[in-house]
């Protein structure tokens, strides 16, 4: 157990900042082009490994009942982001549009980086955000969103995803043996169905059309909107491809991440469409100490899922009684996922061993592996 009166302190939460690094290396890539353009996505995925094995695992937890004013060091962590982000990535815009010294694939290499960024921090932060209660918190949420035009993601992440994980309703929960490169496209074109219906179904309970204005989805359109419309007013149509860039390059590590928190895990049919409650052995945790400052503790995965009120120095870690252990961090994951030979020698077995843990009485999982069991009741 972390001391109680050490996690209020500022040194405590600095690990957990190191992730401003990354921006002043977007604007050295900007400034320099050549090689440099490769440090942003190397120090996100690579160093961050490279530190996982070297520093190991934190098994330690904070006390989940420490009050908000003792964690107001990490509440900034993730409020000061938001401006950060927002003028890097438009400064960015402005400067690289008309930067005669770098070629058109510097450029892209540029936002590819930028991209890796505010996919791998930014909407890690967001969903961070968007899970508190406070509208200040959240609104901030929605506007990293916005910048990677992946708005709906609010909706369909608190709506559907944290209530119907493991199930078939769950686009994000991956098929065992569905390889990445399946389960990205079908994700795309899901995720958006499935948080507009939601957020449909929520006014119909309170006899309102879609189009009424308590809608999120007309506030997602707007800041998105609003996202590409300063793109073109600094850079032009070489600033709005390579927001685009940028945008499409974020999605992907979303997804990614997605893929990798719940591949193969499924929560038990009890029968016309009753599912077995959200447990933490239904999520994956990495215990990874560098990596988990990075994420600001995403891959405590597990507690985030059995308890997603708590903010994330609260979040608890899990043995491998309690939850299933990734062998590796996310950077070394997501790398895998993306090779699913690779990925299915990693985590197929795995799988196998937990259902044998979790689920002996189960014996044949052919509905689960497909998400053909029943669709939960709402």
């Amino acid at each position: 157990m972390i001391a109680a009166d050490t996690l209020p302190r500022w040194q405590s939460a600095l690990p957990f900042w190191l992730s401003f690094l990354l921006l002043p290396l977007l604007w050295l890539a900007a400034f320099f082009g050549g090689g440099v353009i490769l440090l942003p996505p190397l120090v996100t995925w690579y160093l961050f490994a490279i530190l996982d094995g070297l520093l190991g695992l934190n098994l330690e937890n904070a006390d989940p009942t420490t009050p908000e004013d003792d964690l107001i060091w990490y509440r900034r962590l993730t409020t000061a982001w938001v401006p950060l982000q927002f003028f890097t990535l438009f400064g960015l815009i402005w400067f690289v549009s008309d930067a005669s010294h770098l070629s058109g694939l510097e450029k892209f290499g540029v936002f590819f980086g930028a991209g890796v960024v505010t996919g791998t921090i930014g909407i890690n932060y967001s969903h961070e955000l968007m899970h508190q209660k406070n509208n200040l918190e959240r609104n901030l949420g929605d506007l990293l969103l916005a910048m990677v035009l992946y708005s709906h993601f609010r909706s369909e992440h608190l709506l559907v995803h944290h209530r119907y994980v493991g199930t078939p309703r769950d686009p994000v929960t991956a098929y065992y043996n569905e390889g990445f490169h399946r389960f990205y496209p079908r994700v795309l074109r899901q995720c958006w169905q499935s948080a507009f219906r939601a957020e449909r179904e929520k006014l119909a309970k309170k006899n309102l059309p879609w189009t009424h204005a308590k809608n999120p989805f007309f506030r997602y359109w707007a800041l998105q909107i609003l996202m590409l419309a300063l793109a073109v007013l600094l850079g032009g149509l070489t600033g709005v491809l390579l927001f685009l860039v940028q945008a499409g390059v974020a999605i992907w590590q979303l997804e990614l991440v997605n893929y990798v928190e719940h591949y193969g895990l499924t929560r038990k049919h009890l029968g016309e469409g009753k599912y077995e409650h959200v447990r933490p052995h239904h999520s994956w945790n990495a215990a990874h100490k560098a990596s988990n400052w990075l994420l600001i503790n995403l891959q405590r995965h597990s507690d985030h899922h059995y308890r997603p009120d708590r903010r994330f120095p609260l979040l608890q870690n899990y043995t491998t009684a309690d939850a299933p252990q990734l062998p590796y961090g996310y950077p070394v994951m997501t790398v895998a996922a993306m090779i699913p030979p690779l990925w299915r020698r990693v985590m197929n077995p795995r799988v196998r061993r937990w259902r044998q843990m979790y689920y002996p009485e189960i014996t044949d999982w052919s509905l689960y592996n497909k998400a053909k069991n029943p669709m939960p009741k709402s």
